[in-house]
């Protein structure tokens, strides 16, 4: 039985990092923290931080809500780390060094075999992206080029972090709505979850719920769906 949050980002509005999502990693990996267990962090999306330094900065953010992180650097054999873990908590970054990462290390598999027996998974930003299908929909700069823009395929849809769908005066570049758009264009019948700033999409097995204080937007067909804040939005998987 999957287990997910998905989180757009690691900060809102003012809040500090990880604030706004404190509750919910707690409430997510609750059966770890009361084992005392430790959760595996992924720090492979930091372009600009090492790993190490992402780790202990993740690692102080949520040590008030109980939760031990152990960054996979710390590991000898990052395989072995994936299949021991009790937890999986993914950062933010850039998708495209997170997902050649993976590959790299021969993770994503490892990964995806481990979430739908059961090991919990939590994600923000570039951790939440790899979920889904694939990257095509993700807002980062292709740094590096990954074997393939196959992701961990979690859910049955694409998704977009960071989701903004204002149009600033002056700006004339194409708006994030139209730019999906493009993909629904190409490909119809995929669904694309559009998360905001401060909201996340939580699964577990085959029920999902959007949290946060604002709504998601949800594209298929050619359409655009404003789901509501805090409802069921099962049918989407």
């Amino acid at each position: 039985m999957r287990k997910l949050l998905l989180m757009s980002s690691s900060k809102y509005a003012a809040t500090d990092y990880l604030e706004h999502s404190r509750h919910w990693l707690s409430e997510h990996f609750s059966e770890q923290a009361s084992s005392g267990a430790d959760i595996l962090f992924i720090p492979y999306a930091g372009v600009t931080i090492t790993a190490s330094a992402y780790s202990e900065k993740v690692g102080r953010a949520l040590a008030s809500s109980g939760l031990t992180i152990r960054g996979i650097e710390r590991y000898a054999n990052p395989r072995e780390a994936i299949r021991n873990a009790k937890g999986i908590l993914v950062g933010g970054g850039n998708t495209f060094v997170l997902l050649d990462k993976l590959y790299k290390f021969g993770l994503l598999d490892l990964i995806r075999q481990q979430v739908l027996n059961g090991t919990p998974y939590a994600g923000w930003s570039a951790g939440a992206n790899i979920a889904g299908l694939s990257i095509k929909t993700t807002n980062d700069m292709p740094i590096v080029q990954p074997p393939s823009f196959t992701a961990l395929r979690l859910v049955n849809m694409q998704l977009n972090p960071h989701y903004f769908d204002q149009h600033p005066p002056g700006f004339h570049g194409e708006t994030r709505a139209q730019r999906l758009a493009e993909f629904m264009q190409l490909y119809p019948a995929t669904g694309i979850l559009g998360l905001r700033e401060g909201t996340a999409l939580t699964v577990k097995g085959s029920q999902a719920k959007l949290l946060g204080d604002d709504p998601a937007m949800y594209f298929r067909d050619g359409r655009a769906r404003e789901l509501k804040t805090k409802s069921d939005c099962s049918f989407i998987l």
